[in-house]
C-alpha cells in the first residue's frame, strides 16, 4: 500500500496515461487508450452475462476488429470528428462496441439510460445534435415519440432477445458492421478534445450539457488505481449502469484503460444474481451504491454466506455511506469497504483510498484524490479551518487532474475565481479528511441516482389534470430519499388514488422508471416567492417536521 502523501505529490502515472495530460498533443484517441494498447491474444476485455445465465467473454483484440466495424460506418454515414452518437443499449457488448468505435472515429459518444422515457430522450438528443443513435428492439418504440431523431441503428440478434424489431428506414446494427473492413486507423485528437457528452441534473432547467476531455482519462485511471485498488489479478465489477457518469467513467473507461476486464450484467438487480456474478466469476472487487448495498444486507444469511471472504475490496459512490453499512461488510463479509465522492462534471476528486495509506474517519467522504485539491468555503469563498461547514469545492490553481471546463452552451454561476463550487455542505475535520453534509441545492438521490426535479415536474405539468407541480426528495431509509410530488389540479378534476396513480404511471412512461414520483400529494396551492419561484425547501422542511410528530407519536 503506497502513501496517501507520496501520492498525492507524485500523481502521474505511466507515461502512456500520463501524457494525456498534455492538451497540445495531436496524438490521443480513447479506442487507442481503452482497447488497442492492450490487444495482445487472448486478453480478456468484457466478460458478459445474462439475466438467463447465458454468459460470453470478449477480447481486446476481437472489440478492436468491432470497434473498426463500426467506425468505418460512422464514417460511411458522414459522422465526423466532434460528432455526437447516442447509445440507448443496456449492458452487453454492442454497447461496447458501439463507444469504442465512436472514439475510433474521433467522435464524441453520449449516453443515454435505458430507463429514459421519450421526453429525456428528446430533450438529450436534441440538445446534443446527435448524428445517430444507436439502441436495440426493446428500447427502439421509445424514439418513435422522439421530435426530429437523428438516424437510428437497431441492434437484432446476439443477446436481444425481446421486443418488437428495428423501425422502417433504421439500420441493422451487426449487418452494417459486416459490411465494413476489420480495420481502420484511429483518428487522433487532442487532449482537449471531447470524447464523452454527459448530462446532469438540473433543479432550476433541464439537465445540461457537458463535454469531458480525452485528458480525463487520466484521473479515471488515477481513480481505478488509488481509489479502488483495482491489481492487475482481480476481477472487477461495478454495479453501476454505464448509462450514467460512474457507470461510463469507471465500469468502461477506466478499467479498459488499464487493460483490465471489466463485467456487464444484462438484468435488473436482485440479491441473487448479484451473488451469483460475484461467485461465478471470482469478483474480489466491487463498486456500487449504498442502496444495492443495503439490499444485500437486508438479505442477511443469504449474501453473508456465500459471499464471506470472497471480496477483497468494496467501492461506493453516489451517496454517502451509512456507518452500519461499513460494520456489517466488515462483519459479515470479512472486507473493507470505503466511501467516495464524485459528480458528473469532476468524477470521483474526495475518497477513502483503498491503495494509499491514510487515516480512515467513520462517516468522513475521505481525502482529495492525487491531483486535485479539494477545500470548504465561506459564503465568501473563504478557505475554513477544521470544523466549520461550509461549500464544498476545487482549487483549481492546484489541482491539475480538473478537466471540467464549464457546461455546453450552458453559462454557470458554480466558477468562483479560482474555485469550482460543488454546490454541496462540507466540513474539514482534524486529520485533513473531509467529511460531507448534504445537498445544498434541490438535486433528488434516490437509489444512488440523481433526479433533477424540473425534470419530473415538467412530465407532471404534460398531463392534462395538472395546473402546477413541485417535486422534492423526502428522506427514505432504503432509497436514501424517494421522490414526493405536490400537485395542484385543474378545476375539471379531483383529488383520487386512481389519478394519482395515473400520474405516476405517466410520469414513469415519459420519463424513466427510476424518476417517477412514488408519493404524491394534491395541493390547493404551492409556496412562492414574490417573483413566483417555487420554494422547495418549505416542503421538504415539512416533509421533516411531519417524520419527527409521527415518530414522536
Amino acid at each position: 500500500m503506497r502513501d496517501y502523501v507520496q501520492a498525492f505529490d507524485g500523481f502521474s502515472y505511466d507515461d502512456a496515461v500520463a501524457r494525456q495530460l498534455h492538451g497540445s498533443l495531436e496524438a490521443l484517441n480513447a479506442c487507442v487508450e481503452c482497447c488497442d494498447r492492450h490487444a495482445q491474444p487472448g486478453r480478456i476485455a468484457l466478460f458478459w452475462e445474462g439475466r438467463d445465465g447465458d454468459s460470453r467473454s470478449w477480447t481486446f483484440a476481437e472489440l478492436q476488429a468491432l470497434s473498426a466495424q463500426f467506425a468505418g460506418f460512422l464514417q460511411a454515414q458522414g459522422v465526423q470528428p466532434g460528432d455526437r452518437v447516442a447509445g440507448l443499449l443496456p449492458r452487453n457488448a454492442a454497447l461496447l462496441v458501439t463507444i469504442l468505435g465512436t472514439w475510433r472515429a474521433g467522435a464524441v459518444y453520449q449516453p443515454l439510460f435505458t430507463a429514459f422515457g421519450p421526453k429525456a430522450i428528446e430533450h438529450r438528443l436534441n440538445s446534443s445534435g446527435a448524428k445517430l443513435v444507436v439502441t436495440d428492439t426493446v428500447n427502439r418504440p421509445k424514439l418513435d415519440e422522439v421530435a426530429d431523431c437523428p438516424a437510428i441503428v437497431t441492434v437484432v440478434g446476439g443477446e436481444d432477445k425481446e421486443g418488437a424489431g428495428p423501425g422502417r428506414g433504421d439500420f441493422s446494427f451487426w449487418a452494417e458492421l459486416e459490411r465494413q473492413p476489420a480495420s481502420f486507423d484511429p483518428v487522433m485528437r487532442r487532449g482537449d478534445d471531447p470524447f464523452l457528452m454527459m448530462f446532469t441534473s438540473g433543479t432550476t432547467g433541464p439537465a445540461k450539457p457537458l463535454l469531458v476531455p480525452l485528458k480525463a482519462i487520466a484521473a479515471f485511471a488515477g481513480y481505478m488505481r488509488d481509489a479502488v485498488d483495482l491489481r492487475p489479478e482481480d476481477a472487477f465489477w461495478n454495479l453501476a449502469d454505464p448509462g450514467w457518469a460512474y457507470g461510463l467513467y469507471y465500469a468502461v473507461t477506466g478499467p479498459l484503460s488499464l487493460g483490465h476486464a471489466t463485467t456487464f450484467y444484462d438484468g435488473p438487480f436482485t440479491v441473487e444474481s448479484t451473488c451469483r456474478v460475484i461467485r461465478k466469476y471470482g469478483i474480489t472487487n466491487l463498486a456500487g451504491s449504498p442502496t444495492a448495498y443495503r439490499l444485500l444486507i437486508a438479505a442477511g444469511a443469504a449474501v453473508s454466506g456465500p459471499l464471506r471472504g470472497q471480496l477483497r475490496a468494496v467501492s461506493s459512490a453516489g451517496e454517502p455511506l451509512n456507518p452500519e453499512v461499513i460494520r456489517w461488510f466488515a462483519s459479515e463479509l470479512d472486507v473493507t469497504i470505503h466511501d467516495h465522492y464524485g459528480q458528473t462534471e469532476l468524477g470521483m476528486v474526495l475518497c477513502n483510498h483503498h491503495a494509499l495509506a491514510h487515516p480512515v474517519r467513520m462517516g468522513a467522504a475521505g481525502f482529495a484524490s492525487p491531483g486535485h485539491r479539494v477545500v470548504v468555503l465561506d459564503d465568501e469563498q473563504r478557505e475554513l479551518p477544521p470544523g466549520q461547514p461550509g461549500t464544498l469545492a476545487l482549487d483549481l490553481e492546484r489541482s491539475p487532474m480538473c478537466w471540467f471546463g464549464g457546461y455546453h452552451g450552458t453559462p454557470t454561476s458554480a466558477f468562483a475565481g479560482h474555485y469550482y463550487l460543488t454546490g454541496d455542505s462540507a466540513e474539514l475535520n482534524d486529520d485533513g479528511s473531509i467529511s460531507f453534509i448534504g445537498r445544498a441545492d434541490d438535486v433528488i438521490t434516490t437509489s444512488g441516482y440523481r433526479v433533477g426535479p424540473f425534470d419530473v415536474e415538467s412530465a407532471l405539468i404534460e398531463h392534462p389534470a395538472v395546473v402546477e407541480a413541485a417535486v422534492i426528495g423526502k428522506p427514505d431509509p432504503e432509497r436514501t430519499e424517494l421522490i414526493k410530488a405536490f400537485v395542484v389540479l385543474d378545476p375539471q378534476h379531483r383529488a383520487a388514488p386512481e389519478l394519482a396513480e395515473a400520474l405516476r404511471q405517466h410520469v414513469r412512461k415519459r420519463l424513466a422508471a427510476h424518476a417517477y414520483p412514488r408519493e404524491i400529494e394534491f395541493v390547493a396551492e404551492l409556496p412562492k416567492t414574490p417573483s413566483g419561484k417555487v420554494q422547495r425547501f418549505i416542503l421538504r422542511n415539512q416533509e421533516v417536521a411531519r417524520a419527527r410528530e409521527a415518530a414522536a407519536a
